[in-house]
Parts: structure tokens; sequence; C-alpha cells
């Protein structure tokens, strides 16, 4: 591509994407921003959401939610560290509905602080992908 950008997307297990783009909307903790090629170095914190990478100057784009993690952008391009991501035409919306409803409760019998934390975190990431899923 003429006027591209490297993408690479990292999760705890392996890279996952590793390719040149015209375009990542990136869902960073204070909002949504985009990455075009020569932008400017920035480091993010991202909340759980979806990363759109457009590879083709045509419109079309892939979606992949990312339960957190950290976006950099540099000279070289964008990286992004995520906590976890998943192609979400892949996910069970009735089974993803269950688990929430078993993290709900899950935090109503939390036997401290610490966990209810915890497990109100991982409802957070949850409702969002719920969200996209239902989109």
């Amino acid at each position: 591509m003429a006027d591209s950008l490297h993408f690479e997307l990292v999760s705890p297990e392996r890279l996952l994407k590793d390719t040149e783009v015209t375009q990542v909307i990136v869902p960073g903790t204070d909002g949504d921003f985009g990455v075009l090629p020569n932008h400017a170095p920035l480091m993010s914190t991202l909340r759980p959401g979806l990363v759109e990478i457009f590879e083709a100057e045509d419109g079309t784009s892939e979606r992949l939610f990312v339960k957190g993690g950290l976006a950099q952008v540099s000279k070289d391009g964008l990286t992004i560290l995520a906590e976890e991501a998943l192609d979400p035409a892949t996910v069970d919306a009735a089974a993803l509905a269950g688990k929430m409803a078993d993290t709900r409760e899950d935090i109503e019998d939390a036997a401290d602080e610490v966990e209810k934390a915890r497990l109100a975190r991982e409802l957070v990431w949850m409702t969002a992908l719920s969200e996209v899923v239902a989109a």
C-alpha cells in the first residue's frame, strides 16, 4: 500500500494481526480514536470495545472485540497489546447472557470488596461485548 500504517494486535497468547492497513479505530479509555498513516505518537489505555481495522480503501473493515489493553502509536505504526481479543461473530449470545447472570449472582455473593471489584470488571467487558453482539 502506498499510504499505509503497520498494525499489530498482540494478545498474551500470540500475535493476532500483523499487517498493513489504511486506518484503525481504537476504543480508547477516553473515547474512540482513529489512527491513520503518519499519525502523531501517542499511548492510550483501552476500554472494552471494538477495534475496527480497515485494510483496504474500499471501506470494508474487520472488527475485533478487545477486553482492554494498551495502544501505542509510533513512527513504526500502531501496536495494540490486548488483554484478550475475539471475533464478535463467534460469540454465542445466549451463553454470554448466562455468564453475565452468573457473574451478577457472584457479585452479590462475594465475600469481600476485592472480589466484588474483580467480578464487576468482568461484568463490564461482558456487557460491552453483549452490546456489540446484539448490534
